[in-house]
């Protein structure tokens, strides 16, 4: 993986060039961050801006005092570009490190148990084995969890009011992320009651995704779409696939739902960098991640895309239209 350097437009996107360079003098600290999305992609540089936002109110600005060191991975979510990323990234030895994902942190942590790193994304760390406990963390690593798998079982309980025609729903799971067998395992349970048919599918590239989906569709189809890796770099195809076949689909972020996909339920996905940014703070401070909890997400929210249940022809019931927290015209 080529390294990179990269300053973000603060509080929106911004393309990410040749770092600054910093005052004469200053003592200038090291964040590296290792992330799902590529360079270029839209809501990485919301979410990363969002991050250097934080730090910039922390007192921490980019060129004088801390540098921001680039190796995402944009390729994709493939187990061997992860790991070569981790050890680049883990041999520039910065002092601290952002990651994103529980692919992300398992490939750094089995580089390092000393370096600190701070995640965002990562669905149960304690069970990844990346913390002790999420009060305690204890080692290496501590952040902010994506969601508890439990909740999973709501995207089926919003595809069935929103297409309750829906008797079969394909479930495309990252085989490389564990994230994606919790969230199936969350979900199969409640799937009688709802007399629907699950059917995992675990592609691993965007062929495998567009001949999955073409071979699942038909009448009374749907999908549920997991959190991970897989479905961030590949939505464009996933939600265009989905308009393809007319298949209903929950997604896990709103961002899925801005970028045309029809419904999603999950946490706010830019919050925790901004919160994250804080405990990039204490770290450098001198505080351990071994004694900053994890902490979990404050808010989920509910977002519709109305124009694309027009297109599939769905009738929107009143009630999940008053309780949505955002509908998109």
């Amino acid at each position: 993986m080529q390294r990179r350097e990269f300053i973000a437009g603060l509080g929106g996107a911004a393309a990410w060039p040749v770092a600054a360079r910093a005052q004469r003098g200053d003592r200038v600290r090291r964040i590296g961050v290792l992330t799902a999305f590529a360079p270029d992609d839209p809501e990485g540089l919301v979410r990363v801006g969002a991050f250097l936002q934080g730090l910039q109110e922390l007192g921490w600005a980019l060129g004088r005092n801390v540098r921001i060191d680039h190796y995402g991975r944009g390729s994709g979510p493939n187990a061997d570009d992860i790991r070569k990323s981790a050890a680049e990234l883990v041999a520039a030895a910065p002092d601290v490190i952002l990651a994103t994902g529980a692919i992300g942190v398992r490939a750094l942590q089995q580089e390092t148990r000393t370096l600190p790193i701070v995640f965002v994304g990562v669905t149960d760390p304690v069970g990844a084995g990346h913390v002790e406990s999420l009060a305690r963390p204890g080692r290496n690593a501590t952040g902010f969890t994506l969601f508890e798998y439990g909740m999973s079982a709501k995207w089926l309980e919003l595809l069935k009011q929103i297409a309750p025609q829906v008797t079969r729903v394909a479930v495309p799971r990252d085989p490389n992320n564990p994230t994606g067998i919790g969230q199936f395992a969350a979900i199969q349970p409640v799937a009688p009651s709802f007399r629907v048919e699950l059917r995992p599918i675990d592609p691993r590239d965007a062929s495998e995704i567009e001949r999955a989906i073409a071979v699942f569709a038909g009448a009374s189809s749907g999908l549920i779409v997991l959190s991970g890796g897989l479905a961030i770099v590949h939505r464009g195809l996933i939600i265009t696939l989905a308009a393809r076949y007319r298949l209903p689909a929950v997604y896990p972020s709103r961002f899925f739902v801005a970028d045309r996909g029809l419904i999603s339920y999950g946490p706010d996905s830019i919050d925790p960098y901004r919160r994250a940014a804080g405990y990039v703070d204490r770290i450098l401070r001198g505080e351990s991640p071994a004694e900053l909890p994890v902490q979990a997400p404050t808010k989920y929210e509910t977002v519709l895309n109305l124009n694309t249940a027009k297109a599939l022809g769905l009738t929107i019931p009143e009630t999940l239209l008053a309780t949505a927290d955002e509908v998109i015209q």
